[in-house]
């Protein structure tokens, strides 16, 4: 009998609730991370025609099949790892709500099924989503396990996410978002490795053993570096001369604030809070950071489409 399984008031225990569990398993909660292919599009001040938002959308629904179909590999395979994380245990294959084998098998589905759907957005897009897939699948396999590469590789998941955007929504996409998205998925990825290493302390390498390669120090280098480094990109691109031919104007400037005030935030979370671990649950949970991402594309919705 799976202890895991729910019980009634009376004791009495019930089948496990595999379709919930199904769902959980996708991860519904990081499909937010597809918002990216929304960028391209946003900042090229075409996201509004009908034609692209019906592309993009069509590749955001893309991504979250393929994404969710490497969380499903990634999960069944760290199983035994995730057993001895305090929160990544309760997920439905670490703790036997899900068999390897039906997780196995839908990831397969999705997988399929994303690469099928994204031909109809053209070759390039679909290139992009198949780089996406054998990144992540080696990220799974292998690169997890290599210092600075594990980050790396999880930060060319959302630079791929980008591409895949630009070549669905039919536009080029600035060097500077690509720069930008690379620095800011370096900075969620060096700090969700110090969250892990700080939570799990002396048992971090059990769960993950590229942990034994880093320490909060050289973690706290590595985040201060790429957050510089992100703000500063981000700046300049506001004020290059081709943004500001661009938007008619160099207004785009007047959301530098709400960015330093959300790299900021989440450096409060991370030594003060000792979360950060999951960038998405950070977004989600904490109100200040929400309401800040909001105003933030609202400045620069209104900025780029009606050239205030």
């Amino acid at each position: 009998m799976n202890p895991d399984s729910p019980k009634t008031k009376a004791g009495d225990v019930r089948l496990p609730a595999l379709p919930l569990a199904l769902v959980t398993a996708l991860r519904p909660k990081q499909w937010l991370k597809n918002l990216f292919v929304f960028a391209p599009a946003i900042f090229a001040n075409t996201l509004f025609e009908e034609r692209t938002i019906e592309r993009v959308s069509a590749a955001f629904l893309v991504f979250c099949a393929v994404a969710s179909a490497t969380y499903l590999l990634n999960d069944v395979l760290d199983r035994e790892s995730d057993r001895q994380h305090p929160v990544k245990r309760l997920r439905p294959i670490a703790s036997g709500r899900l068999s390897p084998a039906a997780a196995l098998a839908l990831a397969g589905v999705l997988a399929t099924g994303g690469i099928a759907a994204a031909f109809g957005l053209g070759r390039p897009f679909t290139a992009f989503v198949v780089a996406y897939l054998v990144s992540t699948i080696s990220y799974t396999f292998y690169f997890k396990h290599s210092v600075i590469l594990d980050v790396m590789f999880l930060a060319a998941g959302f630079v791929l996410r980008v591409a895949a955007g630009a070549a669905a929504a039919n536009v080029p996409a600035s060097e500077w978002l690509f720069l930008c998205t690379m620095l800011l998925a370096l900075f969620l990825g060096f700090s969700k490795r110090r969250h892990e290493l700080t939570l799990l302390e002396d048992d971090a390498s059990n769960h993950r053993r590229v942990l034994v390669h880093y320490s909060p120090e050289l973690l706290d280098q590595m985040i201060v570096i790429v957050a510089t480094s992100a703000i500063l990109c981000y700046i300049l691109y506001t004020v290059w001369p081709s943004t500001v031919e661009r938007f008619g104007s160099n207004h785009l400037i007047y959301t530098v604030p709400f960015v330093i005030y959300g790299i900021f935030r989440y450096f409060y979370l991370i030594h003060q809070r000792q979360s950060g671990g999951d960038p998405t649950d950070a977004l989600l949970t904490d109100w200040p950071l929400l309401v800040n991402v909001v105003l933030w594309a609202a400045v620069a919705v209104a900025v780029i489409t009606f050239r205030l």
